[in-house]
Parts: structure tokens; sequence; C-alpha cells
């Protein structure tokens, strides 16, 4: 695979507390999102933050990795559903870090049983980028459930 650059850029105008910044893709221009610290520490109010932004990256990424998986079994999916929860907390002495994620996959995959579905899902964590990122500092989670498909 050819090296990955990617870009985003952030603009924040007024103080943390009070302003508010606009997150973009640059790369890409596939996005450009609100954000303010209220938005990060309460309710969202249709603002995102940057823990939204990387539970969106990390099942973005954890679904491609799973679906590479499958196709190279001769089982390609067709449908996937990657749900992924990112947790940040206080660590004592060190302050605020994300401590884990957790990803929930389900999916409808033809000519593949529970456990292979599972042996897929474990190996698509091992080559998810996201989730040796995150398992440097967090904990990393993983459940696949294999759904029926209709016949």
């Amino acid at each position: 695979m050819p090296r990955i650059v990617r870009e985003a850029d952030v603009v924040w105008e007024g103080t943390v507390s009070r302003g508010a910044g606009v997150v973009e893709a640059t790369s890409s221009g596939a996005f450009e999102l609100p954000v303010t610290i209220a938005s990060r520490v309460g309710d969202p109010e249709g603002k995102t933050s940057p823990e939204e932004l990387l539970a969106a990256a990390h099942a973005t990424c954890f679904v491609t990795s799973l679906g590479s998986e499958l196709a190279r079994a001769r089982t390609p999916p067709e449908r996937l559903v990657v749900h992924c929860t990112i947790t940040m907390d206080e660590v004592q002495g060190i302050g605020h870090r994300i401590v884990a994620s957790a990803i929930v996959a389900s999916g409808v995959v033809p000519g593949c049983d529970a456990a292979a579905f599972a042996q897929a899902a474990e190996t698509a964590d091992q080559g998810c980028s996201f989730s040796a990122l995150i398992r440097a500092s967090a904990t990393v989670t993983i459940s696949a459930n294999l759904e029926q498909g209709e016949s």
C-alpha cells in the first residue's frame, strides 16, 4: 500500500470556553463541521468533537479492514455495520485521556459462519491502524455478530 497522507484544518474564533470552530477535511473537502468546547464535554447540540471524529475514524478503518479480511477468505460481505464508542476519562496524575474504544460489528456474509466471522474480526482488528494507535494508550474491544442474510 502506498504512503497515505490526509489533512484537516480547524479555524477557531474566540476563547476556548466561549468560542467556536469549524473542522474541515481539506484533503477531500468531504466535510466542514462545527465544534465547540461544549460539544466536547456536554451536549453536542449538533456539533462534533475530536472524540466523535476518532470514533468515526476507528469505525471506518475497522469496517474496511473487516471487509478485506472477509473478501480474502472468499466470503465477501453483503453488508457490514460497525459502531464505535470512544471513552475519554480522567487518568490520575495525567489528566483526560482516551481510555477505551469499543467496536461492535455485525454483518450479512453469505458462506461465512459465526466462528469465521469472529476470526475475521480479530484479524481485522490486528490490521486496523486505528486499533493499533488507540491500543498504544487505551483498551480496544471488538464484538462481532454474524447476521442471517435473506435467502
